[in-house]
């Protein structure tokens, strides 16, 4: 099937320009002559955007060891259902990748059944216990990066060693920042919602303390330093502050962060995240580090699990939401329709600076999106096995029709383009 995307919005070079372009199932061709010469076997599609495929450097997968929650096969399909050509995989798994042994057991599974790339995180410590420092040389040359996402690495000298070792590997470490010592048993932020309905609260502090600790050992060190999932207003200060001292550091938030505040939750296990969902204030101070460009790229911390981990209330339920098939509409509806921000400057947080920062292929796929269809967003359609989100039933606009890598259909809404071809 040949498909001419007409008047197509097509991001190139940091714009957004509109040209005809053709996709023969393999490439995207510009048209220069009239659309005449196609026959009637061509779908012709109008005003679609044409995108560079999404990077996304927090995703968890669950395999192996947790299949029951995630698999990469289901992973990755549902990556590239939400517009995404490469995906970063945490190291919360059995056996975590400590290890080249132990990495070969996640590699073989990625070789055998990802529909696109996939670039795993080696552990910073041993089984992320934080007590010895894992095999990090003999990892170097298989993964993207070392976090223990999931948890913070609570000795300061560990700290230290870990992101010398990586310095001279010419890795990144990428920190999961939390300190244990604070969290007290708390599951939700530790504010007005938590007040008024007796929940046990997580104080900003426990993420933001530590955040300073390792600015000031990754400027000491000279490491490249990624913090994840900030949701903040403290860390967005004090990332903010070591960027104007010229520390190596990026960082990432949600789009929960982005959206939500402490004043969304439900009594839900789709509300329960790691970190949670802060205040109105964090939340506004979240939009503004993106504006002023403290945040560099928006990552999902998609994170399966099973129903019923997930259906036991904000104080049973497990930590973790999914994302990666909803992140752009949700994005797109919420900051680019609503005049907060660019679409090219989403396409940047999205694709552009992480791949650029993480050394991933900037040119090795593209994704279609229909911007003027309105849905609700419905779990019962993810290809994902995890459907815990908090932004079910809301309507967005945007929705991908088409996501291609290397060439190759990683995704398409066949019906959508069966339609088109019926409708002439």
């Amino acid at each position: 099937m040949m498909l001419v995307f007409k008047n197509a919005k097509m991001y190139e070079d940091g714009k957004m320009i509109t040209r005809n372009i053709s996709f023969d199932g393999v490439a995207l061709s510009p048209i220069v002559e009239d659309l005449s010469h196609f026959d009637e076997s061509t779908v012709v599609i109008d005003n679609m955007a044409i995108l560079p495929g999404f990077c996304d450097v927090h995703v968890h997968l669950r395999e192996p060891g947790f299949s029951y929650k995630e698999t990469i096969k289901s992973g990755t399909l549902a990556s590239a259902r939400g517009g995404y050509t490469a995906v970063c995989s945490m190291p919360n798994l059995s056996p975590v990748p400590d290890s080249k042994e132990h990495l070969e057991a996640q590699l073989e599974i990625i070789r055998r059944d990802a529909c696109i790339p996939v670039y795993p995180y080696g552990s910073i410590t041993v089984a992320e216990k934080g007590e010895e420092l894992s095999d990090m040389e003999g990892m170097a040359d298989d993964v993207i990066a070392f976090s223990d996402d999931g948890k913070g690495v609570q000795n300061e000298e560990m700290m230290i060693s870990a992101m010398k070792k990586a310095k001279s590997l010419n890795k990144m470490i990428v920190a999961h920042c939390e300190d244990n010592s604070l969290l007290r048993g708390g599951y939700i932020h530790d504010g007005e919602y938590a007040r008024a309905h007796g929940h046990k609260g997580i104080c900003s502090e426990s993420e933001w303390g530590q955040i300073d600790r390792d600015l000031k050992l990754a400027e000491k060190t000279g490491v490249a330093y990624h913090v994840c999932h900030i949701s903040t207003k403290e860390s967005v200060d004090v990332i903010r502050k070591a960027k104007a001292l010229g520390v190596d550091v990026t960082t990432e938030t949600g789009p929960h962060y982005i959206l939500l505040d402490d004043s969304c939750l439900e009594e839900n296990g789709r509300f329960k995240m790691n970190p949670p969902l802060r205040s109105p204030a964090d939340r506004e101070a979240i939009l503004e580090g993106i504006l002023d460009g403290t945040i560099d790229m928006i990552a999902t911390d998609h994170a399966p699990h099973s129903a019923e981990e997930k259906g036991k209330g904000l104080q049973k339920s497990a930590m973790g939401v999914v994302g990666i098939e909803t992140a752009f509409p949700l994005l797109y509806t919420g900051l680019v329709k609503t005049g907060k921000l660019t679409l090219e400057r989403l396409v940047e947080l999205m694709s552009v600076t992480p791949r650029k920062r993480f050394g991933i292929n900037s040119d090795a796929g593209f994704t279609v999106f229909d911007l003027n269809e309105e849905y609700s967003i419905d779990t019962s359609e993810f290809l994902s096995k995890g459907k815990s989100t908090p932004f079910e039933g809301v309507r967005v606009f945007g929705k991908c029709l088409l996501t291609v890598y290397e060439g190759k259909i990683v995704y398409c809404d066949i019906e959508k383009f069966e339609e088109e071809k019926e409708n002439g």
